[in-house]
């Protein structure tokens, strides 16, 4: 009688006691069920099943029926999944990638390795993308394979794992980020498995259920820790694979984790639990989760932890809870606790040193600090860029789409420039203009037509220039982001580009940036001049919508160069250049033709 026709098939359960009893030679029923946690009337009836199904003799001895089994279901290969920013290590994940952690004085990704070398693994793919060529030497040292995930920047492992799909039978997949105390790998494999820790979690996404089954957990479960570290039999990585081929190519799953694909459709893995004491195994998501396995790690030794504890003249113990913020178009900023006060650590993000002068934003915050606009700053490096703020609690966003949170921001921006602040250094738009382009190096512009656009807004030039103004410290980047509203104030922040100019910039910054039409421009500056704005002034605004579409397009154009899309952002930028070009363009003819009737 064949085995897979139910009565002779063994359950998970049976695989594991019979594991038990290969791995570590029979002791007793008792000893099963201490390692395995199963009640010793369990284990009882899986060793009967096991003599009666003929994988064990009467006196407990392996058959050859279990030493075939044992062929068809052994573990082939490993795949580790390194391809990751690892994001969620700030501070450190900067200019090292998790897999290269020490931790207790070895390398994470070499343990594992090791591990599985140890129970005879040695075909090992390790797919790469962040940092990638830091692992070049694992090539020589142990053997391994490296295959690259090109599309690592823009989407999560599951599309690490399809581009090695072919790799997936009888397969350990693992996480870079993991350590365990105990070698989780074995020369023996009888079912597919996902391992968890008995520890929970609110925020995991599974909970183990009375049959071993990962299932999801609803909104009100409390889960089980996921590790990430599985095992595929053939079977069930056929349905992997399919399920690879699939998800791979929906947009929906571009942010996809792998294990997505294990799920069925009745939002239960179709592989068994693995369990690990919460003590053994660990996957290392964050500077606090390494800190607490390996307080000695030399990766601790962070710049900005240190910079962190001298500021603020604490321990480095001190600093708790830090939580890795939405990356924003210049910079890596972090969240983090001391003494009960959050605060935020912002990090200058890549090529910023091109983009920013620290000297000049230095000098505004210090023309700023006693003004009550902007955010408490604790700690600014004219040098490095690095920043410390207080954290600013329950405060939102302005929504522009808000009439009376609009008005309270114009408000701002009207009581900056009023005050008439003076700081050492100016901002020419043009030379901006010029300054970015130049950072393209031999790369011409994406658009078809940018150099007619821009010998356009090149015109605009002496426009501008015709008009009376009084330059003032002009923050630059007035985008309803950098507007903080709590429910007694308004916070105006990053001043990065704050420079000496005309204030009335900041009106049209704070419209293309908030990508307003033109009768949008038009209430904005309604509601900066309180219904008095003259006609030459409102066109003056018009061109610098235009000169600063162009800039911001050029500035989209570089970061793009650099891997980074802002995507319809970019594209309105270039079309303010353009429209707005022709709305002042017009204004012109209705003046010369009102000229020549008079």
């Amino acid at each position: 009688m064949n085995e897979n026709q139910g009565a002779m098939k063994l359950s998970k359960y049976d695989y594991e006691v019979l594991k038990h009893i290969i791995d570590e030679g029979y002791t007793n029923q008792r000893d099963i069920s201490n390692i395995t946690g199963y009640s010793l009337g369990k284990v009882n009836e899986s060793i009967r099943e096991l003599i009666r199904k003929g994988y064990l003799s009467a006196t407990f001895a392996i058959t050859e029926k279990t030493e075939k089994k044992i062929i068809e279901k052994k573990p082939k290969n490993a795949i580790i999944l390194a391809a990751g920013y690892g994001t969620r290590m700030v501070p450190i994940n900067n200019k090292l990638t998790k897999g290269l952690l020490k931790v207790k004085g070895e390398i994470l990704i070499e343990r594992l390795i090791c591990q599985l070398h140890e129970v005879g693994i040695f075909e090992i793919d390790i797919v790469v993308g962040f940092l990638m060529e830091k692992y070049e030497y694992l090539i020589d040292k142990y053997g391994v394979n490296l295959v690259y995930n090109k599309e690592f920047k823009t989407k999560n492992n599951l599309h690490s794992l399809n581009v090695v799909t072919d790799k997936i039978s009888n397969t350990y997949i693992i996480p870079c980020d993991t350590w365990s105390k105990t070698n989780p790998f074995s020369t023996n494999e009888f079912f597919s498995w996902y391992l968890v820790t008995e520890e929970k979690k609110k925020e995991s996404t599974v909970r183990i259920n009375r049959k071993k089954e990962p299932v999801y957990a609803k909104e009100d479960e409390i889960g089980n820790k996921m590790i990430g570290v599985a095992y595929l039999l053939e079977e069930d990585a056929a349905r992997v694979r399919d399920k690879l081929g699939k998800f791979s190519s929906m947009r929906r799953h571009r942010r996809s984790l792998w294990e997505e694909t294990l799920f069925d459709r009745n939002n239960k893995m179709f592989v068994f639990a693995k369990t690990f004491k919460d003590d053994e195994i660990f996957d290392i998501n964050t500077y606090e989760e390494l800190r607490e396995l390996d307080e000695n790690s030399m990766n601790l030794d962070s710049k900005s932890i240190h910079l962190i504890a001298e500021s603020l003249d604490v321990n480095i113990s001190e600093i708790k809870e830090i939580t890795i913020l939405k990356k924003g178009m210049t910079n890596r900023s972090f969240m983090f606790t001391c003494r009960d006060k959050k605060y935020i650590m912002r990090i200058p993000g890549e090529g910023t040193e091109e983009l920013v002068n620290r000297k000049n934003e230095y000098n505004v915050y210090q023309a700023i600090k006693d003004k009550d606009i902007s955010d408490h700053v604790v700690y600014i490096s004219a040098d490095s860029g690095y920043k410390i703020t207080e954290f600013i609690k329950d405060a939102k966003n302005c929504d522009s789409r808000n009439e009376s949170e609009v008005r309270l921001c114009m408000d701002v921006l009207r009581n900056l420039h009023n005050q008439k602040l003076q700081v050492p250094h100016t901002f020419d738009i043009f030379k901006h203009i010029e300054f970015y382009e130049s950072l393209w190096g031999n790369n011409p512009s994406i658009f078809y037509d940018y150099e007619e656009t821009k010998s356009r807004v090149y015109e605009l030039k002496n426009i501008v220039d015709s008009i009376p103004k009084e330059w003032t410290l002009t923050h630059l980047d007035a985008n309803v982001d950098n507007f903080l509203l709590t429910e007694d104030k308004v916070f105006l922040i990053d001043w990065e580009y704050s420079s000496m100019q005309d204030p009335h910039m900041d009106i049209a910054m704070f419209a293309i940036y908030a990508m307003y039409d033109k009768e949008q421009v038009d209430d904005l500056i309604n509601i900066y001049f309180e219904g008095s704005c003259s006609i030459e002034t409102r066109k003056k605004i018009y061109c610098y919508i235009a000169m600063s579409g162009l800039l911001w397009s050029n500035w989209c154009e570089y970061k793009r160069l650099k891997g980074i899309d802002f995507g319809e952002y970019a594209l309105r930028q270039y079309r303010y250049a353009k429209d707005f070009y022709r709305i002042v363009m017009n204004m012109e003819r209705t003046v010369e033709l009102e000229a020549v009737s008079y």
